[in-house]
């Protein structure tokens, strides 16, 4: 198949394209390359550096499934423009839709975010709960989530709501929970937990790429909105399971970020999906990956950091 991947270049995006292309399928990628490109080169693989906003210059031709990933990623990001965080995540994505559906495109799978919960009190999340979103960010996925569905008889279409993704990328990110935690233990032995009650659900990077290709072989088997989410974990008790791996203190701060839910993925099991990995397993490729020189502490593995560089006041 011709697989479009949104966002390709990104944290999930290039783990998602090298399986993609391991996997024997044709990729086009188009990215606005806001953190660089470590794709590798590949015959069956196009690059192309864009802006979605530009709808007219995705291509589409001849594409079978599109997997929209590109976005304004995480709170912080969306609250710096908010304009910005819109126009890409809400009104571009609409653009996307419609110009697959007019290019007969069969397929399009989105990442969206566990997130759009909001505060839950719930034991277990799932996806007939309202949404309550609460930052911007959230709220465009919550509105990205809602024009897509109501194209849904115009193009197979399945929505992932993704837990917090932890584990390595060639385009590392260091402002998620588990590889902050890991980084911070690495290279400072002091970990900084911000509250630390908050139960946040997690995701292993290969289980995240083995859903979205789980959803790419089903096809119309299995349509609609599915959470992604296993590992429903404290924050403070991700930093003591790195501690065990990493001897580092841990000192626990006031946090402003009340943030507290669940993700039940039953539904999604109910497909055939099957989880393989959890935070555990992250940890411990992190600490190689570090050890190997794969990644280091620096401003690209962080959204914020980069975004303020360019489009900060």
């Amino acid at each position: 198949m011709h697989v479009l991947v949104t966002g390709g270049c990104g944290y999930i995006g290039t783990n998602l394209t090298k399986e993609l292309l391991d996997q024997g399928h044709q990729v086009t990628v188009f990215d606005i390359m806001w953190f660089g490109n470590t794709l590798a080169p590949h015959k069956n693989l196009k690059v192309v550096q864009g802006d979605i906003r530009e709808a007219e210059k995705v291509p589409m031709q001849g594409v079978d499934v599109v997997m929209h990933l590109a976005n304004v990623a995480n709170d912080p990001c969306g609250e710096l423009d908010s304009k910005l965080a819109w126009e890409v995540n809400a009104l571009a994505s609409m653009l996307l839709i419609e110009r697959a559906i007019k290019h007969k495109v069969k397929q399009f799978i989105y990442a969206s975010s566990g997130s759009v919960y909001g505060l839950k009190d719930e034991a277990q999340v799932t996806e007939d709960l309202d949404l309550v979103p609460i930052s911007d960010y959230n709220k465009t996925k919550m509105i990205s989530e809602r024009v897509f569905l109501s194209y849904q008889r115009d193009i197979i279409l399945q929505c992932l709501r993704p837990a917090t993704v932890c584990g390595f990328s060639p385009r590392m990110r260091l402002d998620v929970s588990v590889n902050m935690m890991t980084s911070q233990a690495l290279t400072k032995k002091r970990m900084t937990v911000f509250g630390g009650n908050q139960t946040r659900p997690n995701i292993h990077m290969k289980d995240m790429i083995g859903a979205y290709m789980h959803f790419l072989q089903l096809g119309s088997e299995a349509t609609g909105i599915f959470n992604a989410g296993f590992e429903n974990i404290s924050i403070l008790d991700i930093a003591k399971m790195v501690a065990k791996h990493v001897p580092a203190e841990i000192v626990v701060t006031e946090s402003n970020d009340p943030r507290s839910y669940r993700l039940n993925s039953d539904k999604l099991l109910a497909t055939g999906f099957k989880r393989r990995y959890g935070v555990e397993d992250a940890i411990k490729e992190l600490i190689i990956a570090y050890q190997a020189g794969a990644f280091k502490e620096e401003d690209n593995c962080y959204n914020i950091r980069t975004m303020k560089k360019l489009y900060g006041n």
